[in-house]
């Protein structure tokens, strides 16, 4: 399956970096599970960072229910999510040509408020399990009161775009005899050990 692409979510500098392919874009979702929700309410633009996460084709936040997040989103207003993760510093021959190694993604749509108890609870349900396999049946579940003071919204996933960059510098041919090391340093991201409270 693919991204709608449009005027706006069409990818047009560094194109061959492009993909519409929601198989590029799920993973990253499901790794990072942390997006920056954009709105511009009264035309003024704000960025949130929040968890986020992906259930099938669709996406998950969730806020107080008096935020103004939540009544921005609820009120019809459109939403730019974005995604990006570091993953090396490219090192150059020049200046001009260190760059890093990435992945990133920009979805467009709206916000819906997911009203139904049930769908609520599975989709909590999907969020733990996806930080821990069977956690969901070791915890209490949320109480009413918790549900009713919280917000879930869901987007689906349907116009937006990924973006990604991978390999060494693009140095210039008259920079190739300079006696400098070039390369990329990854960043290595790893899970550390277990902190008890």
């Amino acid at each position: 399956m693919t991204l709608k692409k449009t005027q706006r979510s069409e990818i047009k500098r560094a194109a061959k970096r492009a993909s519409y392919q929601q198989s590029d874009l799920y993973p990253l979702i499901d790794e990072l599970k942390l997006a920056h929700i954009c709105f511009a309410p009264e035309g003024k633009p704000m960025s949130i960072p929040m968890l986020c996460w992906r259930v099938d084709n669709a996406i998950y936040i969730h806020g107080s229910r008096g935020s103004r997040l939540v009544k921005q989103l609820t009120s019809g207003l459109e939403a730019c999510v974005s995604f990006a993760e570091l993953n090396a510093w490219v090192m150059a021959k020049s200046g001009f040509h260190h760059s890093a190694n990435y992945r990133s993604a920009v979805l467009f749509g709206y916000f819906e408020l997911v009203e139904d108890e049930q769908q609520q609870l599975a989709a909590y349900e999907h969020f733990v399990e996806q930080l821990e396999t069977g956690r969901w049946k070791q915890i209490r579940q949320p109480n009413e009161k918790e549900l009713q003071a919280t917000s879930l919204l869901r987007m689906d996933i349907d116009e937006g775009a990924v973006k990604q960059r991978q390999g060494g510098p693009n140095d210039d041919i008259e920079d190739l005899v300079l006696p400098v090391w070039v390369g990329e340093i990854p960043i290595i991201k790893t899970w550390g050990e277990r902190v008890e409270y």
